[in-house]
């Protein structure tokens, strides 16, 4: 299986929100993972990056925050070229899937645990 490098935007130390959960399942499926987050801390070890780095290399982006939070985060993520980013519930954003769609990256509403889950990722 392709292990996916994977940027979670919203992670938390907060074990009862999705992007917790995600982060963490994620990992144990393999996927290298990158927690970007408003606030530091980590998810089993890993650090919860606070400031945003050009040069991650991401094959998949996972969204946990909502549209309004994402504004100054668009020309960040289309700048990365993921492959995809998925959206999922509650972080769908029209203006995000055009500027996706315009550079050509996927995207993809769907949630990240399901598709896990069902061994889509």
């Amino acid at each position: 299986m392709f292990m996916k490098p994977t940027l979670v935007i919203g992670a938390t130390e907060n074990p009862s929100r999705y992007a917790y959960i995600a982060a963490e399942r994620l990992m144990q499926h393999q996927h290298p993972v990158i927690l970007f987050g408003k606030e530091g801390g980590n998810i089993n070890g890993r650090p919860i990056e606070t400031v945003w780095n050009p040069n991650w290399e991401v094959d998949t982006i996972t969204l946990y925050v909502n549209p309004r939070n994402q504004e100054s985060l668009l020309d960040k993520i289309v700048a990365l070229k993921p492959e995809r980013v998925i959206f999922n519930p509650g972080t769908e954003n029209p203006v995000l899937i055009e500027m996706l769609n315009e550079n050509g990256i996927e995207a993809e509403i769907a949630c990240t645990l399901v598709l896990l889950s069902l061994n889509e990722y």
